[in-house]
């Protein structure tokens, strides 16, 4: 072999190396990103003060165990089925946590985007009673217990439905006879897999949403009777946990006090540590920020 075809050779083997090495960096961020963390940008302010504006916020997957499901039909729009791995612990009050966003498309129909999130901390879990009085969160009645931003949730209990904004005061399930506000809200039990609920005009009301997503279609709801395939539906029993969300800036965000429960298999993990900041009006970073832990 010439001086040429050896230095040819030797390129070839460089590139096919650099290739290799460069294909093995690319999947192992990919598994990374998949089963252990994520990076998110934060861009409103529904979180403040624990997360502002242009925070970029690193999520723990493996907390509430990563999920395996089918990307491309999820990146597509397509219905997935999710399986999610064990996780070192569970959702827990007060915990921050990223998901998607229930309703990315109708306010009548739980979807999977895979490109929209929210950010919000957890006030209820499956197996609570939740109710709002005159503004405060409360957990199976204990009222010694604080969950979510209660200075916030303090100043939202000295304002009337006239000093808040368009919007806010009404809110799920926007009944009329329920008539629930932000200020005085349920009680609202929230379901854990395998609780077998009877269906009322009330329970029908609150559950509808997460059973159509449950069952995969829409269920009429018919002389506050839910129908399946045209019979009544007496009782139902929930194959999913249940969760309730909100944001610590108790005035402006849209949380599960607006569109309701959240499913477990939406959840992408507990929010961990802000690893970036950068001021979304002056593009300074905020170096006081950085490897903050969200708690």
């Amino acid at each position: 072999m010439n001086k040429t075809g050896k230095i040819v050779r030797k390129t070839g083997q460089v590139i096919l190396n650099l290739f290799y090495y460069a294909s093995i960096i690319v999947l192992g961020f990919i598994v990374l990103r998949v089963f252990v963390f994520g990076s998110y940008k934060i861009p409103t302010d529904s979180m403040e003060p624990a997360i502002v504006p242009g925070d970029y916020v690193l999520v723990n997957k493996p907390a509430y165990g990563a999920r395996l499901f089918d990307l491309f039909s999820a990146v597509e729009g397509k219905e997935v089925k999710i399986k999610r791995m064990s996780g070192y612990t569970r959702v827990k009050h007060d915990d921050v946590v990223v998901f998607h966003i229930p309703y990315p498309n109708k306010r009548d129909k739980i979807e999977m985007h895979m490109l929209k999130y929210y950010i919000k901390r957890c006030i209820g879990v499956p197996g609570d009673t939740l109710r709002i009085v005159n503004g405060i969160y409360t957990v199976n009645a204990d009222t010694a217990k604080r969950l979510g931003n209660y200075a916030g949730e303090q100043s939202l209990s000295h304002k009337t439905k006239e000093e808040l904004p368009a919007g806010v005061y009404t809110t799920f399930p926007r009944d009329s006879i329920l008539n629930w506000n932000i200020k005085d809200f349920g009680p609202l039990y929230i379901p854990r897999k395998g609780d077998r609920i009877t269906l009322d005009r009330t329970t029908a009301l609150l559950y509808k949403k997460i059973i159509d997503w449950e069952k995969g279609y829409p269920l009429p709801l018919e002389n506050d009777t839910l129908r399946d395939n045209g019979k009544p539906l007496q009782e139902y029993t929930f194959s999913h946990n249940y969760y309730f969300m909100g944001g610590d800036k108790v005035e402006n965000s849209q949380d599960s006090r607006y569109w309701g429960l959240l499913p477990d298999d939406l959840i992408v993990g507990k929010a961990w540590l802000i690893w970036k900041s950068i001021d979304p009006h002056s593009g300074i970073f905020r170096r006081e920020r950085i490897l903050k832990k969200i708690e």
